[in-house]
């Protein structure tokens, strides 16, 4: 068994003495198990039909000496919690289930774990690879395990909660699954895709009545593996663990992250695809999501031809997750659609409006929820520019932040291929035109959130020719994105008009060199005179909870990732620190130089889609 060590947890992060909700029994902790046999969990834990037991593998059966066996039918009635303010002090009582998954989706009657082609099935069964070597906990959210889990952070500090997010041991009552799913990637049909390197350990359901997916990231192979190790190394992991977080206090949809574990295995990897294979170290991220369906899970169903499963995994979907719909209605297909296609829009028009380029904007990393997911080679733009490519991959430049939109249509339209088999006529027609809508959803949305940007009360005409012209400008002059939006938050009207922009409003100095920022200055002035019942402090005020002056920026994420390479995660605790408040200013923060110009080093920093 390997050894397992937990890193100091930051300052920042007050650790609870540990409230009790639990009468303890005197048993040692039986909510973890070693490679868990699964007929005896699908028998005794989970309510599901006899025929799964016949589908797992027989060989799996070993003893588990477990007692104490529990669903996770309702935190109340497991008694882990004594009222709902309370959080769970150990991992005891806390319990996953899968039974809602299992139950009513169908899983791959293949017992083995090997790379195959695989079909009629939603999920295959897949255990975590535990590391062979020393595990260590690198962070944890203490807002996802409190807020989300019920957990209180002690939690975090136990041998079952490393085993846990590792992938050492699984909850008891749960059943690991891989999903299969496939895609389009960089616009063309991949096939097979599926979690490659991920397991859907469980569904918790917290004391606010909500459903949580949990899901390790780099935890070992699967049916879906291709030709990956199942792996993910310590740069991507950071990246992802920062990110998703932040994203959320950005105001954005997205995946949670929980925690992150570091191992010693050895991970071998050519980054950036040149031949240069270098070792790096394996790691374990654990997500959560309201649900991790995909584009991609639908296309996979439709392309071969799987249409009565097809329509079983919508009404799940509907029926799990789009509570306005009526999974009984005839034309459900088409309000589903509707509204994926809006709050797709919605979400990249939220992208755009803090810089962020997701860097692989392909099907099977398109959330039906419309949530922000799959953290790859991502990056907030520094100098504002359209054409920005993070993902170093991405030769063609497909992926450019200035043609997400684009890509979000063509996303939808592959989706809405996926659905035109369960669709009439009348409802093909009618799909069709919802997706003649997006544009205009968009763009409309985009709008809104520039003209809050820029403290702009009501709609005026002309609004779109100010934030135009401001865009222009920043790419004439190569502006930094967030800062001069931040910085347009901070002065004052008074110094704007005079034109007096000192040092410490540096982005603004920069584009205040075009010989037109004076004409723009002129404009924008004149149209903050029509709020109505507005003062100056006011807009300033306004402004900055909607400009971040923080994002994770790639130089900032590349240096925590480099102290941690040196098993140093200061920087990945003061990241956490600061991004979960990117409106507010911090000293640490302005010492580190995160609101400062992009410095020298970090210049020509690349990312790539390996990780």
């Amino acid at each position: 068994m390997p050894q397992r060590s937990r890193l100091p947890v930051p300052s920042f992060c007050p650790v609870y003495a540990g409230r009790n909700t639990t009468q303890r029994s005197g048993f040692p902790c039986r909510c973890l198990t070693w490679r868990l046999p699964i007929p005896q969990l699908l028998l005794l834990c989970v309510t599901c039909h006899a025929l799964l037991c016949s589908l797992v593998q027989p060989g799996l059966e070993r003893s588990a000496n477990l007692m104490h066996l529990f669903s996770n039918r309702s935190n109340l009635e497991q008694g882990y919690c004594e009222t709902k303010a309370r959080l769970a002090s150990s991992l005891d009582f806390w319990t996953l289930s899968s039974e809602n998954l299992i139950a009513l989706l169908p899983v791959d009657p293949v017992k083995e774990n090997y790379v195959r082609k695989v079909k009629n099935c939603i999920f295959s069964i897949a255990f975590p690879t535990p590391f062979k070597s020393r595990v260590h906990l690198v962070a944890v959210s203490k807002e996802v395990l409190e807020d989300i889990l019920d957990l209180d952070l002690s939690v975090s500090e136990t041998d079952a909660f490393i085993q846990l997010v590792s992938g050492e041991k699984i909850v008891f009552g749960s059943i690991p699954l891989a999903h299969r799913y496939g895609g389009h990637q960089f616009g063309i049909w991949a096939d097979q895709l599926g979690d490659g390197r991920a397991h859907l350990i469980g569904i918790y359901r917290n004391r606010q009545g909500e459903k949580w997916e949990l899901q390790l990231k780099g935890s070992g192979k699967t049916p879906y593996s291709r030709n990956g190790d199942g792996r993910a190394v310590l740069r991507s992991s950071v990246r992802e663990f920062l990110c998703s977080e932040a994203m959320h206090y950005l105001g954005i949809p997205t995946s949670r992250a929980a925690s992150l574990v570091v191992s010693d295995d050895e991970v071998w990897r050519d980054q950036f695809y040149n031949g240069n294979i270098v070792k790096e170290r394996g790691t374990v991220v654990l997500r959560v999501a309201k649900s991790w369906f995909r584009i991609g899970s639908l296309e996979i169903l439709a392309h071969y031809g799987e249409l009565d499963l097809l329509r079983t995994l919508l009404d799940f979907i509907i029926q799990e997750h789009f509570p306005s719909i009526n999974v009984q209605e005839p034309n459900r297909y088409v309000d589903f659609f509707s509204i994926v296609v809006s709050e797709t829009a919605q979400l990249i028009a939220l992208w755009m409006s803090v810089g962020f380029a997701h860097g692989v904007c392909n099907t099977d990393n398109f959330s039906l929820l419309s949530i922000t997911i799959d953290y790859g080679p991502f990056g907030f733009m520094e100098a504002y520019n359209p054409d920005f490519v993070p993902n170093t991959s991405d030769d063609e430049r497909r992926y450019k932040i200035g043609n997400q939109a684009n890509i979000g249509m063509f996303n939808l339209n592959k989706l809405l291929q996926a659905l035109n088999p369960l669709l009439d006529p009348g409802q093909k027609q009618l799909a069709a035109q919802i997706l003649e809508g997006y544009p205009v959803l968009y763009y409309t949305r985009f709008t809104e959130l520039f003209r809050a940007k820029l403290g702009l009360l009501g709609e005026r005409k002309g609004d779109d020719d100010l934030i135009a012209f401001l865009l222009h400008l920043m790419e004439k002059t190569e502006a930094d994105f967030t800062m001069t939006f931040r910085q347009l938050s901070e002065i004052t009207q008074s110094q704007l008009q005079e034109l007096n922009i000192s040092q410490q409003f540096w982005a603004l100095k920069t584009i205040s060199k075009h010989q037109l920022f004076p004409a723009w200055v002129s404009q924008y002035l004149l149209r903050l005179k029509s709020n109505m019942n507005d003062s100056d402090s006011e807009r300033r005020k306004r402004m900055t909870t909607v400009n971040p002056r923080y994002v994770l920026k790639n130089w900032m994420a590349e240096s925590a990732v480099q102290k941690a390479e040196r098993n140093d995660f200061s920087e990945v605790h003061l990241l956490q620190q600061v991004l979960q408040r990117p409106f507010q200013k911090h000293s640490t923060a302005e010492k580190a130089g995160y609101s400062s110009p992009t410095p020298a080093w970090a210049k020509d920093l690349q990312v790539s889609c390996s990780s």
